[in-house]
């Protein structure tokens, strides 16, 4: 009998990508519902739906559903995924009360920039493949390269600014929001990173095993960081 591999990612299944779309749109909705009057609510919203709109690309992909082909739906999560890290640095901002205009404004240009290339370029997005634990989505080369570099940028960007504003932070509801935005980027950034040190094949898979990772920011976003900008805002 074959032994199967200790470390295949059964957790990211069809059923949990469902599951995970599930809870990350019921957490938008709940923070839309009590936290609508927050300043960041609008952005943590945004995220969220990023985040659901993925899963829901990649379960569609897997199960092959709706009036859409499987390249239709890579194109959506690209799209999807692409405003994540402008969305973070961001959050990061208002949390913090900054007013970083050409940082953001140079955020959500790139990502423009980036969707407008997946969704109008034919050879762009070349297609995305269930593999039953994940999904590998295949962009054009060296857009690839442009693109990755981007993420992990703007995501280092956005993990440093929560922490080194949050320093500097007198409010302490501000500052634990501040510091439980960068542990949020941590617990999807880290454990991916991890996944592709132990497991080399999910390279190909980085989206779909960093958004699986993060419902950990999801849940952070929810459970941690706006109940803390509530009590800010009271």
């Amino acid at each position: 009998m074959t032994r199967r591999n200790p470390l295949t990612l059964y957790c990211f299944s069809p059923l949990v990508m469902l599951l995970t779309f599930a809870f990350e749109m019921i957490a938008a909705l709940i923070v839309l519902v009590r936290y609508r009057s927050l300043p960041a609510s609008k952005l943590i919203i945004a995220v969220l739906l990023c985040l659901a709109i993925f899963q829901l690309a990649e379960y569609m992909i897997c199960v092959s559903a709706l009036d859409l082909s499987s390249l239709g739906w890579a194109r959506v999560g690209w799209v999807a995924i692409s405003f994540l890290p402008p969305l973070g640095v961001h959050l990061g901002m208002i949390i913090a009360g900054k007013s970083q205009r050409l940082i953001v404004g140079l955020g959500y240009a790139i990502a423009i920039g980036f969707s407008a290339f997946f969704l109008t370029v034919g050879h762009a997005v070349q297609g995305g493949a269930c593999l039953g634990n994940y999904v590998i989505f295949e962009m054009a080369r060296p857009a690839l390269t442009y693109y990755i570099l981007y993420y992990y940028v703007w995501l280092m960007v956005g993990t440093a600014a929560a922490f080194i504003y949050a320093r500097a932070m007198k409010q302490p509801a501000r500052r634990s929001a501040l510091n439980w935005l960068g542990i949020g980027y941590l617990v999807f950034i880290v454990p991916t990173i991890a996944a592709n040190l132990l497991q080399p094949e999910t390279l190909a898979a980085i989206p779909s095993v960093m958004c699986g990772f993060a419902v950990l920011l999801a849940a952070v976003l929810l459970f941690v960081v706006t109940p803390k900008l509530a009590q800010l805002h009271k």
